[in-house]
């Protein structure tokens, strides 16, 4: 029988108007009472380059569904009760290996669960709209759906897709302001409009937040043990945690959407949108890295490899490897540093690119990227001066 299924995705793929995708996925979708709009998109499995033959499946059963988006770069449709049951005909041979082990092939393990949702009477909301919705990217272009935005995020959150590498340009307009209780998104609209009733009977929903996007731990399990988050409200949907041994404290930390750390690393500061911290970096308490949402910064940020942010310190430049910002103090593109010659000969040791000049003036846009940096203001003067780092940043390793 897998036989069979084999030489029938093979004939979907031959077919003149098939062609494959970046990604594709089955999403359990949170859809406004008022504005029938998708709220919030839940993909529990998210292939990303992978798993054409489910996909073919997939695909050739979009005609038993209503097309809800559909150009060359995404295809969306609503699962009905036609694909639900063709689809798990068609899976038939891998049925039981699921049923025994969901894991083996989560695809055919997403379908049974709509037979249970078809079963029991869930595969459309209260209102008839569809919960639950197919979506295919072809194309790494402006995202068309919401539905296809929720599949980057989390395809940036999951580091199937590295930070900075999506096209994120009019996501804020796609997603609705909506409030947040728990997991479940309710329109803002509709709690005005019930709240009389709903305070009444004591049903009010309390409310987390309110933002268009969801926070992290409410879309994705950290993939690896180590990964500590004590604050639930400091990382938003969309922010990548490494491969291990992150760990980001309550206070003011805070890692933002298509941002994140590479590897073990102490957050107690702000990553902020589309800014890398490289594995092995401590941001101190308060400590600010600029994003490019806002401010007029377009040159995205990357933190190299064990750096030390001191507490209350900024950064408006990258950093390369092992460098140090000490507390307190702005590190722009038009800051002023001094710095000898003695130094700048032991900083250009590790940066063969590195322009040394007599004058020994320096902006900051000039020591971008540079590695082995120690930045400082000279506590007697008052100027801004940078030598070469003799310090080695490691982290507690009791600690990650």
């Amino acid at each position: 029988m897998k036989t069979m299924f084999e030489q029938k995705v093979k004939e979907i793929q031959n077919k003149n108007d098939y062609k494959a995708p970046l990604a594709f996925g089955i999403c359990y979708a949170d859809v406004g009472i008022l504005s029938n709009k998708v709220l919030q998109a839940t993909y529990p499995v998210l292939n990303w380059g992978e798993n054409f033959g489910s996909y073919a499946i997939f695909w050739n059963l979009k005609d038993k569904c209503e097309i809800l988006e559909n150009s060359d770069s995404e295809l969306v449709f609503g699962i009905t009760e036609e694909f639900v049951l063709e689809a798990l005909e068609t899976f038939a041979p891998y049925i039981k290996e699921t049923q025994e082990n969901p894991n083996s092939h989560k695809n055919v393990a997403v379908i049974l669960e709509l037979q249970r949702a078809l079963n029991d009477g869930r595969l459309y909301t209260q209102t008839g709209d569809f919960r639950y919705r197919f979506c295919a990217i072809y194309k790494d272009e402006v995202c068309k759906s919401v539905e296809s935005a929720y599949m980057k995020l989390l395809a940036l959150s999951l580091g199937k897709a590295p930070l900075r590498s999506l096209q994120l340009d009019g996501i804020f307009g796609l997603l609705s302001n909506v409030a947040w209780s728990g997991n479940t998104p309710f329109e803002l609209e509709w709690l005005r409009e019930n709240e009389i009733s709903l305070k009444m009977r004591g049903e009010f929903p309390i409310i987390d937040f309110v933002d268009k996007f969801p926070r992290y731990l409410m879309q994705v399990i950290p993939q690896y043990d180590n990964i500590r988050l004590l604050d639930t409200a400091k990382t938003r949907f969309g922010a990548y945690l490494g491969t291990g041994g992150y760990t980001q404290m309550p206070g003011a930390s805070y890692v933002n959407f298509n941002a994140g750390a590479m590897g073990a690393c102490m957050n107690e500061g702000r990553i902020s949108s589309s800014v890398i911290v490289g594995e092995g970096s401590d941001v101190g308490g308060g400590a600010s890295i600029l994003g490019v949402l806002s401010g007029g910064n377009n040159d995205p940020i990357s933190i190299g490899k064990n750096c030390l942010l001191g507490v209350n310190s900024s950064t408006g430049i990258s950093l390369g490897d092992g460098c140090i910002i000490d507390g307190g103090i702005a590190i722009l593109a038009g800051t002023i540093f001094k710095i000898t010659k003695e130094e700048a000969e032991k900083i250009k040791e590790i940066n063969p690119n590195f322009e040394i000049k007599e004058e020994g003036i320096y902006k900051g846009r000039e020591l971008s990227g540079k590695n082995g940096i120690h930045f400082r203001c000279n506590s007697k003067t008052g100027e801004m001066i940078a030598f070469r780092s003799n310090r080695k940043i490691e982290l507690n390793a009791n600690l990650h």
